[in-house]
Order: structure tokens, then sequence, then C-alpha cells
């Protein structure tokens, strides 16, 4: 059993706690206040003038899949040779002792959403993962992470040079309608089978997870940074009813109350970036605020490694600067992506019953100049 005792503490959803200590066992946070009981054989860690919140999440990463200082030999986010290639598993590709994750855990990043990338327009599965381990497979909080999909230009890009469909956003649209329509007439069968099994179809991995969003147990998580191909990204999803969400949304400013009205999330960033692209040009760390202002739940996002995850608290700092309130910035890096990603029962706040992920700062973590002493994930203390 551990005890965190005398720290300010950021719930995040039940405000905060002046002098406050927070009781972990077996991996869960067992008890949160000012007047818990600490068993006499409790390790204790004194928390006086420090904060203590709970670990970072970033819905949007590569982590894992492109790794800090391999060069090439370490370029796993993209299978670039087929525009549709769904059947892909981000898990696989996912060094987790790679320099990234470490970083993220050592400051404070306890959870990511690792995807793949997006040359493709069907780029593949997705995973949500804790940031510290040896293991993959047991570092995975949910494989319900979604499908990767894109818009705009790095698909045009991508097939432009292969001289394949999709050299424009008409044909990258087309490529997911046809995909879904595929999908659509597969899952037909397959219910066909479940009544009647000699017409069940031979298996088709390529399909597999398409079905699952159109069953919406899995949404689309679209990459699209200009207005337009977000405004393409939601026709699609209406067309077919399937879940999504909008990543990157650097002109989300633009059509928030679209958004705010289909109550569909965005995970906005890497506002941190340079306008490296024609896509770009309305780069504008404002833009988390103008949604959230709308009613849109926002998430912030590094996208790792465009840049590092351990910056994840200064870009919040930042959102804050241009107009994010305080609190809602606490929530853009942690409650909402967890919401967002569908493992808010289990991580994204301080609360009894959660995981014990939580990260013991120096001073305010959305001051530069704090620094994570103390992270636990799991209830284990990894850095």
């Amino acid at each position: 059993m551990l005890a965190i005792k005398n720290a300010k503490i950021i719930t995040v959803t039940q405000g905060i706690i002046e002098q406050g200590t927070v009781l972990v066992d077996e991996g869960k946070i067992k008890a949160v206040g000012q007047q818990v009981a600490v068993p006499a054989d409790a390790e204790v860690i004194d928390g006086t003038g420090k904060v203590l919140s709970p670990g970072l999440i970033d819905a949007h990463s590569h982590a894992g899949l492109d790794e800090e200082g391999y060069g090439s030999e370490g370029w796993d986010y993209n299978e670039a040779v087929d525009p549709a290639t769904p059947w892909l598993r981000a898990i696989d590709g996912i060094n987790p002792t790679e320099m990234g994750l470490r970083d993220a855990a050592a400051n404070g990043v306890t959870t990511v959403c690792v995807v793949p990338g997006s040359a493709n327009v069907l780029g593949g599965e997705g995973v949500i993962i804790h940031t510290y381990g040896n293991v993959v497979d047991e570092m995975v909080v949910s494989r319900d992470a979604g499908l990767k999909v894109a818009f705009g230009e790095n698909p045009k890009r991508v097939y432009q040079q292969q001289k394949k469909m999709p050299t424009t956003r008409m044909g990258t649209a087309a490529i997911l309608r046809e995909h879904l329509v595929k999908a659509a007439n597969y899952m037909a069968k397959l219910e066909k089978g479940e009544k009647d099994p000699e017409k069940t179809p031979e298996r088709d991995l390529r399909m597999e997870n398409l079905v699952r969003v159109l069953r919406r147990e899995i949404p689309l998580r679209a990459h699209a940074h200009r207005a337009d191909d977000m405004m393409t990204a939601l026709r699609i999803a209406e067309e077919f009813n399937v879940r999504i969400v909008i990543e990157h949304a650097t002109e989300g400013h633009k059509i928030a109350e679209q958004l705010a009205r289909r109550q569909v999330p965005a995970v906005v960033g890497p506002s941190l970036s340079s306008r490296s692209k024609v896509e770009l040009q309305e780069l504008d760390f404002r833009t988390a605020a103008v949604l959230n202002a709308e009613g849109v739940k926002v998430a912030l996002t590094l996208d790792h490694p465009v840049i590092p995850l351990k910056y994840l608290p200064v870009v919040a700092a930042l959102a804050v600067r241009y107009g994010l309130p305080e609190q809602e910035a606490w929530k853009a890096i942690t409650i909402n992506p967890a919401e967002i990603l569908g493992i808010d029962d289990r991580v994204g706040s301080i609360e009894v019953g959660k995981a014990a992920d939580l990260v013991l700062w120096s001073g305010d973590p959305l001051d530069v100049r704090s620094r994570a002493e103390r992270v636990l994930i799991d209830g284990r203390i990894v850095g």
C-alpha cells in the first residue's frame, strides 16, 4: 500500500484538494481527500509543496511506431504501397522500449493512443497503451482505439508519386466509401451465416475492422486539417452512420458549430509545430479555445514524434495563454482524451476505483519550470 500525503491534488473531475492524501492499493486508487486514514505499514511519499495530478493522456500519437534515434530503420507507421490497409494493427509495429515512450513516462504522460500514419486513406487499427513496459501486450489499456483514416494532402502526395488513386480529395473520399460498402456487403453475409452456418463466408481480414466500424464498436479516427476535409469526413460518417473523431482539426475553428451540433470530438494539434505544409496555414493555439467555447469535446495532441510526448503540459499551458480556460486545459490532457478513447472508467482523473496513474510534480504542472518527480502507472512507480 502507498500513500501520497500533503499534496495539492488536481482531481480534474472533483476539483482541487489542498494538502490532500491519495491512498493506493493493488494498483487502484483506494481513497482521496484531506482526512484519509493511512495504515501504519503503508509506504508514504511526502507531497508537501508539490502538486499531484492524474497521468497525462495523448489521444493521437505514433509513439513506438516511429522510433526515436533509429532513422528509417524505426519508421514502422506507414505501409505506403496500398491506399487501403484497414487490417493493419499498430500493436504489431510498436517497440515498447523506444526512447520516446520512456521519455513520456518519465515526464508524466502515462497513456497514449498509437495509430498508424496518414499516408493511406485507411491506415489500420490503433491501440491504447501505457507508456512504460517491456512487452507491449502487457501495456495495452484497450484495443478499441478505432480505425485510422486520412483526408487531405498526405494520401494525395503519396499516391501521386506512385501514379495510383487517390490523387485528389474526391479520390480519397471514393476509396473510403468503396471499402465501407464492401464491408457492409461482407457484414450482411456474416449475418446470414449466423442464421445459417452453411452460408458463413470465408474470413476476410481486410473487412473485419471496417465491420466493427459499421457496427459502431469502434470509431473512424480521421486525420483532417482543413475545414473542407473535416466536412467530408463528417459527411461520410453520416452516410454510413458510424462514429468518428476528428484528429488534428487545424481549421476546426471554422466549423466549430458543425462539430458541436454533431457531438463530434476533436483531438487538436500539434499546434506547437511549424506551418510545414499548405494545410497548416491557419495553425493557431486559439483553435482549441474556439472549439471548447462552442461545446466541442477537445483533447490536445502532440502527434508524437512531430512534437515529443513529454511536452504535453507545455502545449496545455500555451492553449491557456490563447484563451482555453485552465480547467478545460487540464481536461484536454486527462479526462477528455480518456472519454474520447472510451477508457474514462479507468484513467483520466483522480477518483476512487480508477487506476493509480499519478504524477507528483515539483510545482504547477502548467509552469514549464516544473518537473515530474514521481510517476505511477497502475500504482507502480516508474519514474
